[in-house]
């Protein structure tokens, strides 16, 4: 089966039909740009905070809208009828994640001129994020598909959303704890590593090995919310 663009338009559209109406998960997602107005009101912020609003973006954004998209479906008991639609896997899970990812980028983009983040490449810094973007999507899908209904998924997403946001802080505890180490390898810690390494004068080729570990994330969490998808068709 071939990729239809106009399916995978026309579940974005009732996406953003049902997000729209829902006051709780919008507001959920401007919490970011009050952070980075706040932050932003400070002064000079330093890589690691400037990163807090934009892991917080990505965990609250990305992660908790496109849980609630999933679980709303499920709550309503239309994710059946859209699983047994004309529409693939991959155009479901495309067109539930479009309005996701426009969000995400959007609010980053606003977060990022409320902190003053200048990165001196933006290009790195874009597709970086991108790619953070599109993990975290993969994350909400699966949590999505794992929870019954859109308060679930708000209770379900808090643990990650601390997990993905001030994880990092915990490697200045690595050297008295050594299993904190394994946090230097999870996607929101590399995203920060890369940031720092590009405002220091990296190019691309100096941060592709971080690139290729939050690409191995996006590999694992979309396979795994892939299995389940197909494993809720069969049930």
């Amino acid at each position: 089966m071939t990729f239809s663009v106009k399916r995978a338009l026309a579940i974005f559209q009732k996406d953003y039909k049902d997000i729209s109406k829902n006051m709780y998960v919008s507001f959920t997602a401007i919490i970011p740009l009050f952070m980075a107005l706040l932050y932003g009101s400070q002064g000079e912020l330093t890589i690691d905070m400037q990163y807090i609003v934009i892991n917080m973006t990505l965990s609250l954004v990305a992660a908790f809208i496109q849980c609630s998209l999933i679980a709303e479906e499920k709550e309503k008991n239309t994710l059946r009828g859209l699983m047994l639609s004309p529409a693939s896997t991959v155009e479901i899970l495309a067109g539930k994640g479009l309005l996701t990812f426009i969000t995400t980028i959007f609010i980053i983009a606003v977060s990022c001129l409320l902190i003053k983040y200048e990165p001196e490449n933006v290009m790195v810094i874009a597709i970086a994020i991108i790619l953070s973007t599109l993990f975290y999507i993969g994350l909400g899908t699966f949590l999505g598909l794992m929870t019954k209904s859109v308060m679930e998924a708000s209770v379900v997403i808090m643990p990650f959303f601390f997990l993905f946001t001030f994880s990092s802080y915990a490697l200045l505890l690595a050297e008295k704890f050594p299993i904190l180490k394994a946090v230097e390898y999870m996607p929101n810690t590399q995203l920060v590593e890369l940031a720092r390494e590009v405002q220091s004068g990296a190019g691309i080729v100096d941060v592709w090995t971080n690139l290729i570990v939050i690409m191995i994330w996006i590999i694992v969490i979309f396979a795994l919310a892939y299995r389940i998808f197909k494993k809720r068709m069969m049930d």
